[in-house]
C-alpha cells in the first residue's frame, strides 16, 4: 500500500537541494536473467557507471534462491544526499526510490517513491533493506538489497546494464552484430548513421542475428558442447555491427570505436547452434490502433510447422533475445504441448526497446516435434493518433524472439500472420458501418486500407477479435527463405486448453503491512574499494 500523505519528514528546502546537487538515477527495466555457465568469485559481477563523469557506480547480483537483488551504489563525491531510482521504463514519475539524507545530526537510508507529478512520497512499505554503509578513499559504499516481488503495487522490479567499453561507459548503450546474406557477393564499405539515405541498401540483407550486447550483458558462453558455425560455403563474408548510443547529457568530443569481439576454435563441438526467429512476420497486415493502452498481437510457430522440421529427440533452447519497437511493453514466449502451456521460455513484463540483450535461460527448454511456441507482444499508442503497422521502421512495430539453440535444424523462421483474406473480410464489414467509406480493393495497399478506418472502441474490438480467432499464414521458412513444403495458408490458431497456472503470491500471506520507518545509518571505514566483501 502507498501512503497518500507527502513525506514529511523531509523538508521542501532539503529536497530541492537533493534534486539539484545530487545524483537522480533513472533505470527502467527488469531483473534479467544474467547467468553465465561459468561460476561466479565476484559477489558484484554486474556494473554500471551511472553518469558520464563517474561520480557514482552501480554494482549488483540476483540472488534467485532468495528471490532478492543486491545493490552495491559507489558516491565518489557524497554532498547531501543521494536518490537511486528505478521505473518501469526510466522516466522521473511514478518511480520507486531509494533515498540517502541526513537532517543535519544523523543519516537514514529509506524507501521512497515519487508520484505523476514527480513528487517525493516516504513509503509505508520499506522494501529496500540497509546492510553496510562504509567510507573508503573511493568515497562512499551503500550496500542494500530488494526483493523480487515487494508486494507493493506501485513499486517496479527492474533489469540493470553493466559496461563493456572504457572511456564510454555510460553512452555505449547497445551493439548488435548481424550476418549478411551469403548470396551477397559484393557489399560496399560503410560506416554512418543506420537510417541515412547514403546507407547501401544491401545492408537490409544482413538480418540473422550473430551476437548482440547491451549495458548489463555479461560475456555471452555457449554451453560446452556448442558452438555457432560461421565461415565455409554457407556463410557470408561480410557482417555488419550496429552500435546504438545514449547521450541525453550531450557529452561532447567523444571518440568511439567499440564493438563485439568473438572468439572462435577450429575445433568443432559435438553440436551446431541455431537460431531462429518466433513471432510475427514484418507485415503491415497485423496492426494496433490508435489511442490504445494494452494491445496484444501473437506470432504462432505450430505444431504442423515443428512437426516437419525438428529432429525426433527435439531441440533445447538456452537462449533468447525477445524484439520490438517503440510502442512494445511487454513480450513473452510459451511453450504448448498437447494444448497444454508447459513453459515460459522467455518473458519481459517491463519490456523497453532500447534494453535488449541475447539472456541466457536459466533452464533449457526442450521442444520436440507437434510443440507449439506463442509469441506475444502487447503494445501501448496512446500517444498516436494513426494506425501502427507491421514492419521494419521504428514507428512500425515488430514482434519477435530470436531463440538460440541446438542442434542445428533447416527451421530458421516459424512466424506468423493473419491470413489476408480475412482482414479484406474486416474492411469490408467496417466498410459498410464507416460513413466516410474504405477502398477494399485488393490492389490498395493494406497500409493505405488501414490508415482509412475511422478508429474508435468499435472498430478497434472488432479488429483485436479478428486476430483472436481468424486463420493465420504460416511462414515454416529454411535458412535459404524457402518454406518447408505443406499448404501454410489458412491454417487454425493453435488451441490452448489449459495456461500455467499464476506464479504463487507470497504477498496474499501476508496478513498486515506493518508503516515501514527509515534506517538509521552508521557509516564505518573500510578498505571495500581495494577488494570486494563477500556478501
Amino acid at each position: 500500500m502507498r501512503n497518500t500523505r507527502c513525506w514529511q519528514t523531509l523538508r521542501v528546502r532539503e529536497t530541492i537541494s537533493i534534486y539539484l546537487t545530487t545524483l537522480l538515477i533513472i533505470l527502467g527495466i527488469l531483473v534479467a536473467s544474467f547467468n553465465s555457465t561459468t561460476p561466479r568469485h565476484n559477489p558484484f559481477p554486474y556494473r554500471v557507471p551511472l553518469d558520464p563523469q563517474g561520480v557514482a557506480e552501480l554494482a549488483w547480483n540476483v540472488s534467485y534462491s532468495q528471490q532478492a537483488v543486491y545493490f552495491r551504489l559507489l558516491i565518489r563525491q557524497l554532498k547531501f544526499g543521494i536518490l537511486f531510482g528505478m521505473s518501469d521504463r526510466g522516466g522521473i514519475r511514478n518511480a520507486d526510490l531509494a533515498i540517502l539524507w541526513s537532517d543535519g545530526q544523523n543519516s537514514y537510508f529509506g524507501d521512497a517513491w515519487t508520484d505523476r507529478e514527480a513528487r517525493i512520497h516516504l513509503d509505508e512499505q520499506q522494501d529496500y533493506q540497509l546492510i553496510d554503509a562504509q567510507r573508503s578513499a573511493q568515497g562512499l559504499y551503500l550496500t542494500f538489497k530488494r526483493q523480487f516481488n515487494t508486494c507493493d503495487k506501485s513499486d517496479y522490479v527492474i533489469e540493470y546494464e553493466p559496461v563493456i567499453t572504457r572511456g564510454n561507459e555510460a553512452i555505449v548503450h547497445h551493439m548488435e552484430v548481424f550476418q549478411c546474406a551469403p548470396q551477397l557477393d559484393q557489399i560496399p564499405p560503410y560506416n554512418g548513421p543506420c537510417g541515412s539515405k547514403m546507407k547501401p541498401t544491401q545492408l537490409n540483407y544482413c538480418r540473422h542475428v550473430l551476437a548482440a550486447w547491451a549495458m548489463g550483458a555479461q560475456p555471452f558462453y555457449y554451453p560446452k558442447d556448442v558452438g555457432l558455425l560461421i565461415g565455409g560455403a554457407n556463410s557470408s563474408k561480410y557482417l555488419r555491427l550496429e552500435v546504438h548510443y545514449h547521450n541525453p547529457v550531450r557529452v561532447s568530443g567523444k571518440l568511439d570505436n567499440s564493438g563485439i569481439r568473438l572468439f572462435y576454435t577450429p575445433t568443432l563441438r559435438k553440436f551446431n547452434a541455431g537460431i531462429m526467429e518466433l513471432g510475427l512476420v514484418y507485415t503491415p497486415v497485423m496492426a494496433i490502433p490508435p489511442r490504445e493502452a494494452s494491445f496484444v498481437l501473437r506470432g504462432y510457430c505450430t505444431a504442423d510447422c515443428t512437426q516437419q522440421s525438428l529432429p525426433e529427440s527435439g531441440i533445447h533452447i538456452f537462449a533468447s533475445q525477445l524484439h520490438t519497437h517503440l510502442a512494445g511493453r511487454e513480450v513473452k514466449t510459451v511453450l504448448v504441448q498437447g494444448g497444454v502451456e508447459l513453459a515460459i521460455v522467455n518473458a519481459d513484463r517491463h519490456y523497453s526497446t532500447h534494453f535488449q540483450e541475447i539472456r541466457l535461460l536459466q533452464k533449457e527448454i526442450s521442444v520436440l516435434p507437434g510443440d507449439v511456441l506463442i509469441t506475444s507482444c502487447t503494445y501501448n499508442t496512446e500517444d498516436r493518433s494513426h494506425v501502427t503497422v507491421g514492419g521494419f521502421g521504428i514507428n512500425e512495430e515488430m514482434c519477435v524472439n530470436y531463440v538460440h539453440y541446438y542442434p542445428q535444424t533447416q527451421l530458421e523462421l516459424c512466424k506468423s500472420a493473419v491470413d489476408i483474406s480475412y482482414l479484406q473480410k474486416y474492411f469490408s464489414f467496417i466498410n459498410r458501418i464507416d460513413v466516410d467509406g474504405i477502398c477494399t480493393c485488393p490492389q490498395v495497399p493494406v497500409t493505405d486500407q488501414f490508415n482509412a478506418v475511422t478508429w474508435n472502441p468499435f472498430s478497434n474490438q472488432v479488429l483485436r477479435a479478428l486476430y483472436d480467432s481468424a486463420p493465420i499464414s504460416m511462414h515454416c521458412n529454411k535458412s535459404s527463405a524457402v518454406r518447408f513444403p505443406g499448404d501454410w495458408d489458412k491454417q487454425p490458431l493453435p488451441r490452448v486448453n489449459a495456461t500455467l497456472p499464476d506464479s504463487p503470491d507470497r504477498c496474499q500471506r501476508l496478513s498486515h503491512m506493518v508503516p515501514g520507518e527509515a534506517t538509521l545509518v552508521n557509516f564505518t571505514s573500510s578498505n571495500l574499494g581495494e577488494r570486494d566483501k563477500t556478501l
